[in-house]
């Protein structure tokens, strides 16, 4: 499991590898291997509350690839350029992305 930032734009989930520090060059992080290996991806987006009762999660799965280059690329960095201001400062100029093409979604709230 690891915390990431994304853009959702219907079918798909786009998530960078960013120029945030890392251990190793970006080819050789787990998730990034995990995608390249099987080709597939899970997702969970969960809303915490202190009031339990209003706890809730989102789970995507689907197949997944690493976009390094051309316009879907381009298009979800945009995408998540204008969603994170970090990133004005923290630029995704040459970053890859990696896509999930979503084909299912379990929803899940406290009863």
């Amino acid at each position: 499991m690891v915390p990431i930032v994304f853009v959702y734009e219907h079918p798909r989930l786009y998530t960078p590898i960013d120029r945030k520090a890392k251990d190793v060059d970006w080819r050789d992080l787990r998730r990034v291997r995990n995608v390249v290996t099987n080709g597939r991806a899970s997702v969970v987006v969960d809303l915490w509350d202190e009031d339990w009762s209003k706890l809730r999660y989102v789970l995507l799965e689907g197949t997944a690839d690493v976009l390094e280059s051309g316009a879907e690329r381009d298009h979800a960095v945009e995408l998540l350029e204008a969603k994170y201001p970090q990133y004005r400062e923290l630029s995704l100029e040459g970053c890859p992305v990696i896509r999930v093409n979503v084909e299912r979604r379990i929803d899940w709230k406290a009863q």
